[in-house]
């Protein structure tokens, strides 16, 4: 499995403008939360740092009202906080790549992160922001102690990268931002790469169009896709991701297979095409055919991988995870028998169709007075406002909570 860094501009070691300077700014920093409100201290102080508003969306584990007394702690952070229910739809959502059918591709899937980092695109149509910074809450560093998401000087990094590339982003190389696929092929001795990843992911939605994340995993990679057919995608530097276990359900290893053996895929036709194609004359060429040759080569990676991992389990010291691997890894290709060629030629399709779509639609959508206003057009009734000005372009909100 091809790394696809050429596919990326590396931009890493490129110095970051001064603290001062208008291109390392950004107008909101948007955290999709899910695993309690203590997750975003690291957002919260970085906001504080930087004098950009946080927007915290919601969900799971994380409730408006507890992020919301978390992040009044940390002095000189000022932020939106929204409860996004489990059951929230939206007409201005993409539908095709949600059919049923799909869904039942990919395992039921049970994430919301590709909705809540669709919210966030559509506020910053709403409330007229340019740059954004997507930081998922398992993303910490420090510096003297004090807990920030990323350090400020690479933050100024990814916002300048936005004057001369749409998206920009990070890799996760501690912890690696990988599927358990890859993980298993790590642990199997493989060389295995980490790629720009959507945990710390920098967007200009001053330039229009903008793409958006498909409810299947990687969604990032189908997100930047189009700049990653044109090799125009930053890539500014790394993040460091809290670590898991990847092979503690073999469930994470079966919902991820479809998304990964997609955006693999994807992948490895760019790296055959010429820079200049148009995007979806690219998406053209994943028809049936491409993907019985691709489906026939991603199961000879998965045998393989189970191959080493099963030698692995007889004489290497980490048995049991290599044991454990297996199980995730037996998962994985017990999900990818269940797809045909056929149904990733349609979701291709469905994701063509989507895009389109979205892009002509969100173009239209235009700016509005206030933060009721914006939660009242997205039709988000619960949320509260921390450190309160007005959240117009580069300042913060105003309104009370519904």
């Amino acid at each position: 499995m091809s790394s696809h860094r050429a596919l990326a501009h590396d931009v890493s070691r490129i110095r970051p403008p001064s603290a001062y300077a208008p291109s390392g700014r950004f107008d909101a920093i948007i955290v999709p939360a899910a695993r309690g409100a203590a997750a975003l201290n690291g957002a919260a102080h970085l906001s504080a740092r930087l004098g950009v508003p946080l927007v915290a969306l919601c969900s799971k584990d994380t409730r408006a009202v507890e992020a919301a007394a978390r992040v009044a702690h940390v002095r000189g952070c000022r932020a939106l906080v929204v409860d996004v229910p489990t059951t929230y739809r939206h007409d201005w959502l993409p539908a095709r790549t949600t059919a049923p059918r799909l869904r039942g591709a990919n395992a039921h899937r049970r994430s919301d992160t590709s909705l809540k980092r669709n919210l966030g695109l559509l506020m910053a149509r709403l409330y007229g922001w340019g740059k954004i910074l997507f930081l998922d809450d398992d993303i910490g560093d420090s510096i003297d102690g004090t807990p920030v998401s990323v350090p400020p000087p690479i933050v100024r990094r990814l916002a300048a990268e936005l004057d001369v590339s749409q998206i920009a982003g990070l890799t996760c190389r501690e912890f690696p931002d990988n599927s358990v696929v890859c993980h298993a092929r790590r642990l199997a001795g493989y060389r295995q790469d980490t790629f720009v990843s959507g945990a710390a992911l920098a967007v200009n939605c001053n330039d229009q169009p903008v793409p958006f994340f498909p409810d299947i995993y990687n969604e990032d990679w189908f997100f930047f896709s189009p700049l990653v057919a044109e090799r125009r995608l930053g890539l500014a530097g790394t993040a460091t991701q809290a670590p898991y276990d990847p092979f503690a359900d073999p469930q994470r290893a079966r919902e991820e297979e479809f998304g990964d053996l997609l955006a693999e895929g994807l992948y490895t036709l760019f790296e055959k095409q010429a820079p200049e194609i148009d995007y979806f004359e690219r998406l053209d060429a994943a028809d049936e055919r491409y993907w019985q040759w691709y489906i026939e080569a991603r199961r000879e990676t998965l045998a393989l991988t189970s191959l080493s991992l099963e030698s692995a389990v007889e004489y290497a010291h980490d048995a049991d995870r290599c044991a454990a691997a297996l199980h995730s890894l037996d998962a994985a290709i017990g999900q990818l028998d269940r797809l045909s060629a056929l149904i990733c030629a349609d979701y291709v399709a469905a994701w063509a169709g989507d895009l389109r779509e979205w892009e002509w639609s969100t173009q239209r959508v235009r700016s509005v007075a206030a933060t009721t206003d914006v939660m009242r057009e997205l039709d988000l009734p619960t949320w509260d406002v921390i450190g309160r000005s007005d959240y117009s372009r580069g300042q913060v909100f105003i309104g009370t909570a519904a």
